[in-house]
């Protein structure tokens, strides 16, 4: 990869957060195991049983908050590339993730879509405001805006809901040139699509996973992310280096 990418879209999956402990959904014994979707992950299995909804995801939670759950050197590498192309204006970066955690965060992303939503806020079923949480969520808990218990619910997209972020993410998807999926499935829509959105307005399109999807991204990449996420962050930050270092001479 000799290009000079000047926007650059990346999207971050499952893969991204397991190498630090957090459990994936859909691997072969991953949370779905145990779990009907429609019974945890949606808005009818949440008006049907809200107390074992809330108990999924505050069992997430509470092990998201443990001390060993920390940012992989994938999540830095990503911060690290935000960082450094604040050296370049020319250049454009969004992350977008459909993972709940916050672990992007932590490492320092900052130019970021969580388009799944965010395991440590809460929203009002009522007015749609959203709150940050970081214990239990019961439906006893009064919310802050409507002063009514039982109107909080986990600020996650569940299946048949609209992911968020999608208008900002469509656009960016049309006008990058180089879009990187990490550690997805490429199994769920709409961010299985994100590839092919991409290579129909030109962008180089590129996977970074553990094993094929039989995606049809231009380019394929193999292994942990933490470590090939960081060896193509220092890829694309020395040819940007690079160029700008030739143009700074012909000026």
């Amino acid at each position: 990869m000799n290009t000079p990418y000047k926007s650059i879209v990346v999207l971050t999956g499952a893969g991204i957060s397991a190498e630090s402990g957090i459990q994936t959904f859909r691997a072969a014994d991953g949370l779905w195991e145990n779990h009907r979707i429609e019974d945890i992950a949606t808005p009818e299995g949440f008006q049907k049983n809200p107390v074992a909804v809330h108990d999924f995801y505050n069992q997430r939670r509470r092990h998201l908050l443990q001390t060993e759950i920390k940012p992989n050197s994938a999540h830095s590498a990503l911060a690290k590339l935000e960082h450094e192309l604040e050296s370049y204006p020319d250049t454009r970066y969004l992350l977008v993730t459909q993972n709940i955690d916050n672990l992007h965060e932590r490492a320092g992303s900052k130019k970021l879509i969580h388009m799944h939503g965010e395991l440590l806020k809460m929203r009002c079923c009522v007015t749609g405001l959203i709150f940050e949480i970081q214990q239990d969520l019961t439906l006893e808990q009064c919310c802050r805006c409507c002063r009514q218990p039982g109107n909080l619910r986990p600020h996650v997209v569940w299946f048949g809901e609209m992911p968020l972020g999608m208008h900002e993410i469509e656009q960016s998807l049309m006008s990058c040139d180089l879009f990187v999926a990490i550690g997805t499935s490429g199994n769920v829509y709409p961010a299985a699509g994100f590839n092919q959105t991409a290579r129909h307005y030109g962008a180089h399109t590129l996977e970074l996973n553990l094993e094929s999807t039989g995606s049809t991204f231009d380019e394929h990449r193999y292994g942990r992310a933490s470590e090939t996420t960081p060896s193509l962050i220092t890829e694309i930050l020395r040819n940007l280096s690079q160029i700008q270092a030739f143009n700074d001479n012909y000026r």
